[in-house]
């Protein structure tokens, strides 16, 4: 018996192409337009998109504005369009007929872009390693800590849904940078279930979108890149392509047992630090009609809109996280949004004083909640 070699040197056409997959069959003819009309248009598009959003900085480049839908587009349809992208359709819609699967494909193109919007946009660098970013032949990602390369949820074409709470969307937009999306959801309480459906889960619905709030200069560690290729790597179908050999073995590196563990569970967080609550957004004045549309792009007459309840629990449990992250990663900021209108930059440190408040947030022990009260009432006490 002979054994192949676990890797080759091949080009992109050889293990990133697939011949035939958007022909569509009508009347005995073969149909190639999909394929040359409508992706051309979406890739020629996407290409100017992720090479903007590669360079992107604060104060954010005018071109962005432009780019961002299709840049949403593209991603969508990269979801969508790759070989495991249509299995999964074929597997939801119950259906071989390839025909079926295409005119599918481009109905629900826009599936993902709603929730993408409203996720906190990280763009994070490996300016600080030396092992770079691999690529796979189904090039969105998608990493839930609670649901492993076994979970039955994972098998075959199924990815985690983006839809859950706790999905972190993965796109290397070059060797060197990655754009990760994280539920808003997700970020303003971790503690909850990973796999429970975030706020407003319909995908099909507008949004909107701050892009001062991008976060830029993370820079990843080796371990760190690793493992987000250790991740790519689990979630692809057939083939992974990288620049270096080594790259291509993470699992050299990163133990899967710990894939729920890994930056202690926080690998693909944005810093909570520069988030604040809120976030409804309202219009008017001009001569359409007003509106409203909350963070979790619910209107007013939607059941949840500013929900007091859901306020009231992000408002501890981001302030909570506030002070964990400050914790465990100190002062520095591990990205920076635009500030005062994106004309400037969070801090890549914050002082001592802003370092102390954030750890203030953190759960008092039951001897500190003591002191704390013993030190209110001999306050009250003295002010009688």
């Amino acid at each position: 018996m002979h054994l192949g070699k676990a890797v080759r040197l091949r080009g992109p056409d050889y293990c990133f192409a697939e011949d035939d997959l958007y022909t569509a069959h009508f009347s005995g003819q073969d149909s190639r337009e999909i394929e040359k009309i409508f992706f051309g248009q979406i890739d020629s598009n996407g290409k100017r998109a992720v090479e903007c959003f590669n360079d992107f900085t604060h104060p954010f480049p005018s071109a962005a504005h432009d780019l961002f839908n299709p840049m949403l587009l593209y991603m969508s349809t990269q979801k969508l369009r790759t070989p495991k992208g249509l299995g999964w359709l074929k597997n939801k819609l119950g259906t071989d007929d390839k025909n079926v699967l295409l005119g599918a494909m481009i109905d629900i193109r826009n599936l993902h872009c709603a929730i993408w919007t409203e996720c906190v946009w990280q763009i994070a660098d490996t300016q600080d390693s030396t092992t770079k970013f691999i690529i796979s032949d189904h090039p969105i990602t998608i990493y839930n800590r609670e649901l492993g390369p076994r979970a039955p949820e994972c098998r075959g074409d199924n990815d985690p849904d983006i839809w859950l709470q706790g999905a972190h969307t993965i796109f290397p937009l070059s060797l060197e940078k990655v754009l990760i999306l994280t539920n808003l959801s997700w970020v303003r309480n971790p503690y909850q279930p990973a796999k429970d459906l975030r706020p407003n889960p319909e995908p099909m619905r507008s949004a909107i979108f701050k892009f001062t709030e991008i976060q830029i200069q993370r820079h990843l560690t080796e371990e760190e890149v690793r493992q987000i290729n250790f991740i790519i790597l689990s979630r692809a179908k057939q083939f992974v392509g990288a620049a270096e050999e080594d790259w291509v073995f993470p699992e050299r590196y990163v133990s899967k047992s710990q894939w729920n563990t890994y930056g202690h569970g926080y690998l693909l967080m944005p810093d909570p630090r520069p988030l604040s609550l809120g976030g409804t957004i309202m219009w008017g004045g001009g001569p359409g009609p007003g509106g409203a549309m909350d963070e979790y792009g619910r209107r007013p007459w939607d059941a949840g809109f500013e929900n007091p309840n859901t306020a009231r629990l992000e408002s501890s449990t981001l302030y909570r996280f506030k002070g964990e992250f400050a914790k465990l990663f100190g002062p520095y900021r591990r990205g920076r949004s635009g500030d005062f209108g994106g004309f400037q930059m969070d801090p890549e440190k914050d002082d001592d004083e802003m370092h102390n408040v954030h750890l203030s947030y953190l759960p008092k022990s039951y001897k500190e909640r003591r002191t704390i009260r013993r030190a209110k009432y001999k306050s009250a006490k003295s002010e009688e």
